[in-house]
């Protein structure tokens, strides 16, 4: 081996504490130091710092965090957009709008851009295969196009006696309830199990009898203490190790709660495997291609299964909640729709969805309530696409997370006139409200990944309501009580709405 001359006169190299302890202590230094120019360069230098909000939420994603965790994201955004207009930055990479022309930017299609990607850390993280939220777009119209006869009129049709039949026991339930004096009943719970039951039916011909045993199914229990599960997801999967954090902040009965979710849904579409394609439900088309490569896979059966039943079931219990105490808060309106009902029909039986239909008092009560609230109430955002995008006459950079807050939007001065008021005639082309603008509002969502279930929940809507103003005279148990003022874990977080039923006088 060669020696190179003079090495061995140089010192041996030693690593000395104090030395180590130097760096250390800088290192650590040096971290706050780059927080804090991290903080300074989103507030003043970043790509978004012409957008108006608070400094705090531009300068770190910390206080959308907190938000978030609050529980009362759709709230304070709405106060935020109050306060500064109608496009927000909520984080230092993320905006809010308002406008209505914001939705077909952000959500649609157009020449020159495709789909904007969601953003998944948003979203609750599927086991196994992707469904018809979470797939890519390519997966996404395969599901969708599998679905979507499910959800055609000849369909609907065909599912009427199925939906019927559960509305047919809700209203025999309703009157054994008040029957024995007590005539104070959960709206809340009641609409909750009759959708459930539908949903159930639908899906995989097998109920969850609900509104059968008066009580909910192990499984719609398991959903509910299951959301707030997406909330610690979309902080956590924010941060440097997300999985492990998700680990730590997740509680263990959660895990086992998804758990037996999985193997609960797995049963039921094994269970509905086994009976006939033809039968009118959700699977039964599907199902008939299932040996072909446009069918589905079973995981994605499960995954698809899972996220119906929610999907077509929470929401349209929220927004029949909805409606009836904001027509108890506003009894005119209540009046109005028990004249359109009871003049309409003069039996029940004549209470069939073709005649629904021609309510149209009705349906503008529904439009309002979904305007006021929103069963999803929260924006569901998207990344602009790498070259950047205009909306609504604003330059958005790529990368950008945007989003338009349902519940802002709805309640926005410059969209709506007397926002914050009860009008069903707003929709019926009142000349009051001519400068509004419709198309801020968009409940079902927008573009090719809207609400595909949206003709089925107004179905129901519509012969749910129409059979409880024909069945009952209503009012508030506890009208002191604002019942709107409740948490959001992306779905409202719903306490009981108590309400006095009396039935109806038939001879007035």
């Amino acid at each position: 081996m060669a020696v190179i001359p003079g090495l061995s006169a140089l010192p041996s190299a030693k690593i000395y504490p104090e030395v180590v302890v130097t760096l250390l202590t800088a290192s650590l230094a040096l971290i706050p130091l780059y927080f804090m120019c991290l903080s300074i360069y989103n507030v003043y230098f970043h790509p978004l710092s012409k957008y108006p909000g608070p400094k705090s939420m531009a300068a770190t994603r910390i206080p959308y965090m907190r938000m978030v965790l609050s529980g009362r994201y759709p709230q304070k955004t709405r106060e935020l957009h109050q306060q500064y207009g109608d496009v927000i930055r909520i984080a230092p990479d993320e905006l809010s709008f308002t406008d209505g022309d914001a939705w077909k930017p952000i959500y649609g299609t157009r020449v020159g851009h495709g789909q904007k990607p969601k953003d998944d850390r948003f979203y609750v993280p599927r086991a196994g295969a992707s469904d018809i939220i979470l797939s890519d777009d390519a997966d996404h119209s395969r599901f969708r196009r599998l679905l979507s006869h499910a959800f055609s009129d000849a369909s609907l049709r065909g599912q009427e006696p199925i939906i019927s039949g559960y509305v047919d026991l809700l209203m025999k339930r309703l009157h054994e309830n008040i029957a024995g004096g007590n005539n104070v009943v959960d709206m809340v719970a009641w609409y909750n199990f009759t959708t459930f039951d539908i949903i159930g039916d639908l899906a995989f011909g097998d109920s969850f009898d609900c509104l059968k045993s008066s009580s909910y199914h192990q499984w719609i229990s398991i959903l509910f203490k299951s959301l707030r599960y997406g909330l610690y997801s979309n902080v956590a999967r924010r941060l440097p190790f997300s999985d492990y954090l998700l680990a730590l902040i997740i509680p263990k009965s959660a895990v086992a709660q998804r758990k037996t979710h999985i193997e609960l849904t797995t049963q039921k579409v094994e269970k509905r495997i086994e009976k006939s394609n033809e039968r009118p439900d959700f699977l039964g088309n599907i199902l008939k291609h299932n040996n072909t490569e446009k069918g589905f896979s079973f995981p994605e059966l499960v995954t698809n299964s899972s996220t119906l039943i929610i999907a077509g079931s929470e929401t349209t219990a929220t927004l029949l909640s909805g409606v009836t105490y904001l027509l108890l808060r506003n009894p005119q309106a209540l009046a109005k729709l028990q004249d359109e009902v009871r003049s309409t029909f003069t039996k029940e039986e004549e209470i069939t969805l073709e005649n629904c239909n021609k309510l149209d008092y009705c349906l503008a009560v529904l439009t309002e309530t979904l305007r006021m609230y929103p069963p999803v109430a929260v924006g569901l955002p998207r990344i602009v696409d790498s070259q950047g995008d205009m909306i609504a006459g604003n330059w958005v950079p790529g990368g950008t997370i945007v989003s338009v807050s349902h519940l802002s939007a709805s309640y926005s001065p410059a969209n709506f006139k007397d926002a914050d008021k009860f009008i069903p005639e707003r929709h019926m082309n009142d000349p009051r409200f001519a400068n509004d603008s419709k198309n801020a509002m968009q409940p079902f969502s927008f573009g090719p990944r809207n609400c595909i279930g949206r003709n089925l929940a107004y179905v129901e809507m519509r012969i749910i309501m129409a059979r409880m103003i024909f069945n009952f005279d209503m009012e508030l148990a506890q009208p002191e009580r604002d019942w709107l003022d409740q948490n959001c874990y992306l779905l409202w977080e719903k306490s009981g709405l108590m309400v006095r039923l009396q039935p109806r006088d038939m001879q007035k």
